[in-house]
Parts: structure tokens; C-alpha cells; sequence
């Protein structure tokens, strides 16, 4: 299980349940403060949320379980108690471990996949089926539901479960790229991040007040869509000390678009020149990011133009990153969706006070960002226009073309038969 989705629920002001089949990470999550409170029974389980919500007061919940039996027993609850549902098992390896059948425990689990791995498929199939059923009931009762884009979807479909639409061709739920993440990422917002080498926790605590007060001068002035991603972004920097996000090194991860990471970057680079941060900081992202992926069922899934399986962004951003003076850059298949789906580039950047530094920074931030807004604005995404011709206003050197937008009706009239 991942931490995140657990802490991002009670900054958000919400409760959180994040069920887990193996017990180890799970207690280590706990350990760690990524989750506040364990639940070992299905009864305790849904008892705990109903207090929560009584209660109104966040929380975020690890259940030590099988997820199918979890929403199996919330959709026989007659209160709706979850309102926003996802789902982030591996099904890009749903046979070797990614997915955990139901029908079976998790030793039993790992036995089987390796000593009866047919048995095992139809086991996995099996329990996508009654996944689904109760995902889809729940549905039914108002909870909205979608893909975290690991091949949920695709495999529940492979399975034969009741998650396409009537035409056979679509499923019924979205991936969570195309229900939220992708207008993100066309807005030019994606998961910038630093490393303060010093290894100091004071270090750290004023990058995020440097981070934070950027963040607020850039809210003023900007448009509605931009502002309202600012301001988010601005709740998770101010909170992020209080709610122990650090587990190893002293990093941080925040959203911005092009304009924030400059602005940001530049000030920790001053603040490194006037001494105020003890030591270097390394810049970076994460490959789900605006432009560094190209992954058809998930970074890539809302570019509608047919291009979505073409991986010319992620190697575009690699190389333009190279040139611009990342300190280093990657490229690589694999990760999120398995290998054969994606293509990612990435790269590093090291601050150490210097005019060059910020050179740098200025130079191989503004392309990492805007290749990918341009890429999703030429597919004909509003919000990436927007941003990009606004980058444009704003930077009399960027010069990016604009599609031109066909009437719907014309070209629907091409296909149709006489």
C-alpha cells in the first residue's frame, strides 16, 4: 500500500480507508504515521468509519484484509458510507502477485500462484468478478468510482465482469486520468520535487516556507483554474510539516506548473547563495508528471487525437532536458502500467547557489513543463490552450502553434453513410 492517499484524505479534511492483503507494509505504514488507526475485522472496520463520520473528524483507516470483502460488506450497508471510491491493485501483473483472489488468504495466495498458477488465474478472474458486483453496487448507491489506472478496468473486462457499457466498447467507470489527473496536467500542475542534501530538517522547513510563500504570490494573479490548483497546493505545503511526511530523506514533493518550480527554484538557489540553506538541493520530479510519461491508459489517457500511443513526449522531454542542463536525465520503459505501456522521462537537477545553477533551472524547468502542456493542447484539451498560450503572453520568445478546431458536426457528416 501507498501512504499518500492516506494522509492526503485527513489533509484534506476527509476519512480515508485503505485496505491491505499483506500485513507487513501495512504495520509499517502504522509505524511510520502514514495511517492513523489499524483495523483488523470487517465489523470494527465499518463500525470505525460510521463513528468517524458521526464524529466529523478526519482519519485515515488501514484495513488488514482482502478489499473485495471489505466492499462486498460496505455495499451490503444500507447508509452510504463511502462517497469516492478507487482502486490501485497491480493488476499490471494481476498472476504474480499483483492481485490477491479473495477466495484464498495471502500465504495461501502466494502458494498457489507459483505451485497451480492455471488454478490460480481463474481464482484471480473469479474475485474480479465479485470485485466488480460490488464496486458496481455501490455505485448504483451514489459512490463515485474510478480507475487509479493500473489495469483495474482492463483486466475486470479480460474477466468477463460487468464493467462495459452497453455498447461492449467502453467501460463503465473512468480511469482516474481522465476523471481528474489529466485537466491537471493540461493546466501544466504535476508532482515537482526537491532533496535537501544537507540532510538538515531545518533545511527542509524553509524550503517549504520559501515554497509556500511563492505558491501565494503567484495565487494572486492568476486565472481561475490555475488559482484554484495554487491554492490546494498551498494547504498541502503548509501542512505537510505537521503531518510527518518524511520518512527517510529530508524531501518534498509539491504540485506547481511551469511558472511555480522557476519561482521556486530560483529562491532556493539564492537562499543556498546567501547561506540560508546549509546545502546543495536536488530538483526532480515524478515520471506521472505533465510531460514526462507517455502511457496510453494513464498519463496520456486524455489525449483524444490518436497520438496518446506515440512515446515522442517522454523522449522529447528527455533530450530537451539534456540539452538545457539537467544535471542528469533517464529514460526507461516500464512502471505503473508494466513494461511494453510506458515510456518515461526524467532527469535531475542540482542547486548549489550558483548564476549557473539558476541558468539551469530556469532553462530545463520551463521546457520539462510546457513540452507536455504543448502536447496536450494540440490534441485540442481547453485547459492546456489556455496555459500554453498564456506561457506565450507571458514569454514572447515561446512560440507554440494552436490547433485549429473543426466543427463536429462537419467531420461526423464525412463517416456517415448515404
Amino acid at each position: 500500500m501507498s501512504g499518500a492517499q492516506a494522509k492526503a484524505a485527513v489533509i484534506c479534511g476527509a476519512i480515508g480507508v485503505v485496505a491491505e492483503i499483506n500485513e507487513k507494509p501495512l504495520r509499517k505504514r502504522y509505524e511510520q504515521g502514514w495511517v492513523m488507526e489499524l483495523s483488523t475485522s470487517l465489523d470494527d472496520c465499518i463500525k470505525r468509519i460510521k463513528s468517524a463520520r458521526q464524529e466529523k473528524k478526519p482519519l485515515s483507516l488501514g484495513f488488514h484484509g482482502n478489499i473485495v470483502e471489505l466492499w462486498e460488506r460496505l455495499a451490503e450497508e444500507e447508509e452510504l458510507l463511502i462517497e469516492l471510491g478507487s482502486d490501485q491493485t497491480s493488476l499490471h501483473n494481476p498472476f504474480g502477485g499483483g492481485y490477491y483472489p479473495v477466495q484464498l488468504s495471502f500465504d495461501e495466495a502466494n502458494e498457489m500462484m507459483y505451485k497451480n498458477p492455471a488454478k490460480f488465474h481463474d481464482l484471480v478472474q473469479e474475485s474480479l468478478r465479485r470485485h466488480v458486483a460490488a464496486v458496481n453496487k455501490m455505485s448504483k448507491k451514489g459512490m463515485r468510482f474510478w480507475d487509479y489506472g493500473n489495469s483495474f478496468l482492463l483486466e475486470a473486462s479480460r474477466a468477463k465482469a460487468d464493467i462495459m457499457k452497453p455498447d461492449g466498447l467502453s467501460f463503465k467507470y473512468p480511469s482516474y486520468f481522465e476523471d481528474l489527473m489529466g485537466d491537471i496536467f493540461s493546466l501544466g500542475f504535476g508532482p515537482f520535487r526537491w532533496v535537501c542534501t544537507s540532510g538538515s530538517e531545518e533545511d527542509l522547513d524553509l524550503t517549504d516556507k520559501i515554497a509556500a510563500q511563492k505558491i501565494q504570490e503567484l495565487s494572486v494573479s492568476a486565472p481561475k483554474d490555475t488559482k484554484a490548483q495554487y491554492d490546494d497546493n498551498y494547504l498541502w505545503i503548509v501542512k505537510a510539516k505537521e503531518n510527518k511526511l518524511v520518512v527517510g530523506s529530508q524531501a518534498r514533493i509539491l504540485y506547481s506548473d511551469a511558472k511555480g518550480r522557476v519561482e521556486i527554484a530560483v529562491a532556493f538557489n539564492k537562499a543556498i547563495a546567501e547561506g540560508r540553506i546549509k546545502g546543495p538541493v536536488v530538483l526532480s520530479r515524478d515520471h506521472h508528471d505533465v510531460s514526462g510519461t507517455d502511457s496510453p491508459f494513464r498519463e496520456t489517457a486524455n489525449i483524444t487525437d490518436g497520438s496518446r500511443f506515440c512515446a515522442d513526449m517522454a523522449v522529447q522531454n528527455f533530450v530537451g532536458d539534456a540539452i538545457r542542463g539537467a544535471t542528469w536525465v533517464a529514460l526507461h520503459n516500464g512502471g505503473g502500467v508494466g513494461w511494453g505501456e510506458v515510456m518515461n522521462g526524467g532527469f535531475g537537477l542540482l542547486l548549489d547557489g550558483s548564476p549557473d545553477a539558476e541558468a539551469r533551472a530556469r532553462a530545463t524547468l520551463y521546457w520539462d513543463v510546457n513540452n507536455g502542456v504543448a502536447r496536450r493542447a494540440w490534441s485540442g484539451n481547453s485547459y492546456a490552450e489556455s496555459a500554453i498560450v498564456l506561457a506565450m503572453n507571458e514569454n514572447p520568445n515561446l512560440k507554440i502553434t494552436i490547433p485549429q478546431h473543426a466543427d463536429p458536426s462537419v467531420i461526423d457528416s464525412l463517416f456517415q453513410s448515404s
